[in-house]
């Protein structure tokens, strides 16, 4: 029976942070406090810093009206995604669902209620996390989740180890930039710019797909890696050994 050791240390919790790429070096979390418990727990903010590959990420709250549009671009340009997805979108959005996963694309897992995962216990997160993947299933067929974007980015070392032993492989990432808020979009070229200054070796970019400018910007931010020697890769193939 897995069982977590309980105190302070292990229910402590971390808002996930980084240090931005610039001019291509890697993306940094060796100033945020966190590093060691994410190597512990198996959990994952970027690949290979000597290859030049990028994972692309979307976090799924609710629906705007931009996913279509952003699997449109997917499929013209041959982008492989996965797509973090809370409760309210699997119940809301079934069809794009299914388009995702039609088109090539992983779901991952970001919680049912989108809680923060410190405040609950061990039997609520198993559950959070369980009835994503059983009503991603019914709606989809896909099988396996094997991925969780923990909410708001908020983590201790318990729900780590907790979701770890249920065979998730925390997603952090390693490219972002503050634009999950639609009352603040600025055009496609801020978002091309933002994603594009931080683009690095082995970067996991994350998106938001409720953003306009995300929409409009990422045929010109794929072109444009593609353009500087960059792969876009599907996570499977970091995370799943030969």
């Amino acid at each position: 029976m897995f069982s977590m050791s309980t105190g302070v240390h292990a229910d402590q919790p971390f808002h996930f942070g980084f240090k931005k790429s610039k001019n291509g070096q890697p993306a940094s979390i060796d100033q945020e406090g966190f590093k060691a418990i994410l190597e512990k727990n198996g959990a994952i903010f970027t690949g290979d810093p000597n290859k030049k590959e990028l994972f692309l990420t979307f976090d799924n709250g609710y629906e705007n009206g931009y996913t279509a549009k952003v699997l449109d671009t997917l499929k013209e340009k041959k982008v492989p995604a996965l797509f973090f997805v809370t409760g309210h979108y699997i119940e809301d959005q079934p069809e794009l669902l299914k388009r995702m996963v039609n088109e090539g694309h992983i779901i991952g897992n970001h919680s049912w209620s989108h809680p923060d995962m410190t405040r609950i216990s061990d039997e609520k997160v198993r559950t959070e996390l369980e009835k994503v993947k059983s009503e991603v299933t019914a709606v989809t067929g896909q099988q396996e989740m094997r991925y969780l974007r923990p909410p708001r980015g908020i983590f201790s070392d318990r729900t780590l180890a907790v979701s770890h032993q249920a065979g998730y492989t925390n997603v952090f990432w390693s490219v972002a930039y503050k634009d999950w808020d639609v009352k603040d979009q600025k055009g496609w070229k801020y978002a091309f710019d933002k994603v594009t200054a931080q683009l690095h070796p082995g970067a996991i970019i994350l998106l938001h797909s409720v953003s306009k400018d995300n929409a409009e910007a990422l045929g010109k931010i794929i072109d444009e890696a593609r353009k500087q020697g960059y792969e876009f890769k599907s996570l499977d193939e970091l995370t799943k050994k030969p």
